[in-house]
């Protein structure tokens, strides 16, 4: 089961006064045992319009230095998961070592699961804001978007892959000149069962000053 959209909170107004702490043993729970499912082991049923507005209202409350918002969403869903593999299919079509079982890979980037968001950095130079700042708050939307799908009853993965770091997949996505891709959130339900992966030692990365 997952949760209607219009159970999610409506966003506060402009001032009002909201608490700096509030315990959540449930979010606490949520993270402790939040696990990413792999892009080909998600299924129907994807969040639905109303949903991923809901979702993607929830991924925009992150930390942003300076109020820029820069980061934008492209949903790819229904028939646009095909156009969009199709364009990328085509970017490499002519690359040396580039076969047909590759260009298939390619058709189908986006067909495993019902929805799938990319996240956009628009990270750009600034007098004040470090573009690094900027692109660190396009990171932080794009948990946010996998912690807050997991919260209403859906699995998720966050992917960059060659599509990322491509110029010409870029532009074949329709991303404008100095945009990046910050990630590729999948989501929908998982097909089967999910377990946990081995974690670093959080203790060997921590020093106390």
């Amino acid at each position: 089961m997952t949760i209607d959209a219009a159970k999610v909170p409506p966003p506060p107004a402009e001032d009002a006064p909201l608490q700096g702490a509030r315990e959540s043993l449930e979010t606490l729970t949520l993270l402790a045992q939040r696990r990413s499912t792999k892009a080909m082991l998600l299924g129907e049923p994807g969040p639905t319009d109303a949903q991923i507005d809901a979702l993607l209202r929830l991924a925009a409350r992150t930390p942003d230095h300076g109020k820029l918002a820069p980061w934008r969403f492209v949903v790819i869903a229904g028939a646009a998961r095909a156009r969009l593999g199709a364009n990328l299919a085509a970017v490499i079509a002519a690359d040396a070592g580039v076969d047909s079982g590759r260009l298939e890979i390619e058709r189908n980037r986006f067909m495993h699961a019902p929805t799938c968001v990319m996240v956009v950095s628009t990270a750009a130079p600034h007098p004040k804001i470090p573009e690094w700042e900027q692109q660190l708050s396009a990171g932080a939307a794009c948990f946010n978007l996998l912690v807050a799908a997991h919260a209403m009853g859906f699995a998720g993965c966050w992917l960059t892959e060659w599509p990322a770091y491509d110029p010409r997949a870029r532009m074949a996505l329709g991303l404008k000149d100095g945009e990046r891709v910050a990630g590729f959130v999948h989501l929908g339900s998982p097909t089967q069962h999910v377990g946990e992966r081995a974690r670093p030692d959080w203790k060997t990365r921590v020093s106390r000053m």
